[in-house]
């Protein structure tokens, strides 16, 4: 859920607010070069538009696709990451007997998971491990230094290429949502934590120095406060903000600031950028029929997705300047979009789900409403598209598609294989942007 308001967050950056504020920024003049404006055709490809380069089984892996039972269900059931350009960490959800205890009952959602790390082009193994996880959700997050995170319960550890796995972070509750700022120096962590809820030694705190409020759209309930969101540095796991919510936040971070969404007259946002260490800019502007959903690509660049009043969703592209870079037009049949970056942002992946016809309050879908998953990656600075794919098996999570961190190589699970796309260069990503006085 996007934010809507949310408390001052200077204790982030590390500093003190200056004892003179910054001066608000006005929202910027229209930029000169009109923005790229394109519908994508309402049909998806039947095949990619270039040959894979590299194709490795993964039946041999061990890796067997999910029935139709788990689409819709928008469960976690595999990961696929580069690490470098020439590594793949590829993870999935091993079917097999559910563990028992004394009483002879299940033990919730418990499920194994194997890890494979893989070597291009050849796809032979260098590490391989099964991990035991206890929800459906997403587990897995990979770090731009070749490391990732793992989450487990109120657990996070932290793992390299040999698939070695440590203590990283305990939380005192059940973590719910993980993200992380394009330069990977802050964590966003959600977490279950009742009021009750009792911190033991070692564990993630909740320090009163660090406390603000937040509230969420939509969110007038009466209900306790029971999601616990706070802001960590990366690096430390040291707490910079705690706040509570009564629903888990997506709040989109970069390493300046945090983004909001104001609402204005009939269907208009603005993006408002709010500095840690004080002042503020509007963004610009997007019309749209719901709430906004936003992403740093990387420091300098956002990506909106709104809710077209036509229909479909309308993805735009703003630089932190204020400067809307370009912008498309998802058709109506494509829903449920998954969003996967290459390192550095230099390109985007968007998967989305096909289906038989618009999705709404009086004409919902079922299984045979759907006809597959497709892939679009665009070239981020220009909006151009780089390369579309189906994507077969579909995983309506996500998890089925990875981009290196040259931008040049994409790996997607499809079609009983783990395929490897070689890409030209992308274009560089605009390099300005508007900074708080005094930076």
């Amino acid at each position: 859920m996007t934010l809507c308001a949310c408390a001052c967050l200077s204790r982030v950056a590390g500093v003190p607010l200056a004892a003179e504020q910054p001066s608000p920024v006005a929202a910027p003049s229209p930029h000169v070069r009109p923005p790229k404006d394109r519908l994508i055709p309402d049909h998806f490809p039947p095949q990619p538009t270039i040959a894979p380069t590299v194709s490795i089984p993964v039946e041999p892996l061990g890796f067997s696709p999910p029935g139709p039972i788990y689409l819709g269900a928008r469960n976690t059931l595999a990961s696929l990451d580069f690490i470098g350009e020439d590594k793949l960490l590829f993870t999935f959800r091993v079917p097999g007997l559910l563990h028992r205890d004394s009483s002879g009952a299940t033990q919730g959602e418990e499920r194994e998971i194997r890890a494979l790390v893989l070597s291009l082009p050849s796809g032979s193994v260098d590490a391989e491990a099964t991990w035991t996880l206890h929800d459906r959700a997403r587990y897995l997050w990979m770090l731009n230094d070749g490391r990732f995170l793992l989450r487990d319960r109120n657990n996070l550890l932290i793992g390299d290429a040999t698939l070695t796995l440590k203590p990283f972070l305990q939380f005192p509750g059940p973590l719910l949502w993980l993200e992380l700022d394009p330069a990977q120096q802050y964590m966003v962590a959600d977490s279950y934590e009742p009021p009750q809820t009792v911190t033991n030694p070692g564990q993630v705190d909740s320090p009163a120095t660090a406390s603000a409020s937040m509230t969420t759209s939509g969110d007038d309930s009466d209900a306790a406060p029971d999601t616990v969101i706070r802001i960590l540095r990366r690096d430390t796991g040291k707490v910079m903000l705690v706040s509570r919510a009564r629903t888990t936040v997506h709040l989109p971070i970069n390493s300046l600031g945090y983004l909001e969404d104001l609402r204005g007259q009939r269907w208009q946002w603005l993006l408002s950028m709010t500095y840690f260490q004080g002042g503020s800019a509007t963004l610009g502007g997007v019309d749209s029929s719901c709430d906004l959903t936003n992403r740093f690509i990387s420091d300098q660049l956002i990506l909106v997705t709104a809710c077209s009043p036509e229909g479909g969703d309308r993805i735009v592209a703003f630089s932190t300047a204020g400067r809307q870079l370009w912008a498309d037009q998802i058709p109506s049949v494509a829903i449920w979009p998954v969003v996967t970056l290459s390192p550095g942002g230099l390109r985007i992946g968007r998967e989305t789900l096909g289906v038989s016809h618009p999705v709404n309050a009086y004409q919902p879908i079922d299984s045979d409403d759907i006809k597959g998953q497709w892939l679009t990656v665009y070239d981020s600075a220009t909006g151009d598209l780089a390369f579309q794919s189906p994507v077969s098996p579909a995983l309506d999570s996500g998890g089925n598609v990875a981009i290196s961190p040259s931008g040049r190589r994409v790996a997607l699970l499809n079609a009983g294989a783990l395929q490897i796309f070689d890409l030209p260069a992308p274009p560089p990503l605009p390099q300005s942007g508007i900074k708080p006085a005094g930076q």
